[in-house]
């Protein structure tokens, strides 16, 4: 077995489950339906529809274009949307994706990760597709973190300082729960 495969596919079912998804849902927690489809202007994204995105991405690289599963992601609806989906809704839709996800990079195997594929018409190494997807994921939590900032004029807490250590907040607060 390799593990280095198996080490990279295990830190990105983790990046995906235990980092960007409870920071997602902590915003949303915090969030009304008009905020989760507020945009500071017509040409940038709200949240409701980074989220739209980022499920329409991950689904297409990884369930479709890594498993195989069949590929009927229309992009461009992601963007357009504009009547406001419940937040509730998409939070199900993102935990769907994600659960999906982590069950096509369960079952994968780490020695084909230099096998090709092809996705969005570009022949790519599932290694890229991956990693890809992951650092998708990470650049639009990040906005999704900068717009609920932005709408509630606070800051997000996810973090407490033990000396010079980070210790992750969301993640003793879910084990006290």
């Amino acid at each position: 077995m390799n593990d280095t495969g198996q080490e990279f596919i295990a830190r990105s079912r983790h990046h995906f489950i235990e980092d960007f998804l409870p920071k997602i849902e902590r915003c949303l927690e915090q969030l009304n339906d008009e905020q989760t489809w507020w945009r500071p202007n017509e040409q940038s994204n709200s949240i409701g529809n980074l989220l739209l995105h980022l499920c329409g991405n991950a689904r297409q690289w990884i369930v479709c274009g890594v498993g195989g599963a069949e590929d009927r992601r229309n992009r461009d609806a992601e963007f357009a949307q504009r009547d406001q989906i419940p937040k509730a809704e998409l939070h199900s839709l993102l935990k769907q994706t994600l659960q999906d996800v982590d069950a096509t990079l369960a079952q994968y195997d780490p020695d084909r990760l230099l096998a090709r594929c092809t996705i969005q018409g570009s022949d790519v190494s599932v290694l890229e597709a991956i990693l890809h997807v992951v650092e998708h994921f990470s650049m639009h939590t990040g906005q999704i973190l900068m717009l609920t900032k932005m709408l509630k004029n606070a800051d997000l807490a996810f973090y407490r300082f033990d000396g010079t250590t980070a210790v992750p907040k969301w993640k003793t607060e879910a084990a006290n729960s």
